[in-house]
């Protein structure tokens, strides 16, 4: 098994396009190595790297953050398991935060919202006279833990 990848293994591996894959290592999210010719090799470590990319980017977290995190990773060595978890522990609470954040639109999305629109049954009753525009800008009561949970 070889110890490096080319591009286009990485790429039919993960699932993600070379193009993506050369911005990543623009970003410096993933690194390669260069062979005489300069054609790009990987790790078989970067595999990991990129899955976490894509499930931070499903998740809905920039590549800033993802960048950062990855930076805390050992540069000497692959990650081991312990490392991994390190790090996607501290998603864990903002991560809870959005899973909130959306089964509170679930929910809420037949009710009043609180966007000022006045126009659905219950906003007589949550939202009278638009009392949310006090709030600012914004639908306030979609946000967990927001005013007015129905």
């Amino acid at each position: 098994m070889a110890t490096e990848l080319s591009i286009g293994e990485v790429a039919e591996r993960s699932g993600v396009a070379p193009s993506a894959l050369r911005f990543y290592e623009r970003r410096g999210l993933i690194a390669s190595n260069r062979t005489d010719g300069n054609q790009r090799r990987y790790e078989r470590a970067v595999l990991r790297r990129i899955a976490f990319i894509q499930a931070g980017r499903a998740a809905g977290i920039s590549l800033e953050r993802i960048g950062a995190a990855l930076a805390r990773l050992p540069s000497g060595r692959s990650p081991t398991r312990k490392d991994w978890e390190r790090l996607s522990n501290r998603w864990r609470e903002d991560l809870d935060a959005r899973i909130a954040t959306l089964e509170a639109l679930r929910e809420r999305l037949t009710t009043c919202i609180g966007c000022g629109c006045l126009s659905i049954d219950k906003c007589d009753l949550l939202n009278p006279d638009d009392e949310a525009a006090e709030l600012g800008a914004g639908a306030h009561y979609l946000r967990a833990g927001g005013p007015r949970e129905t």
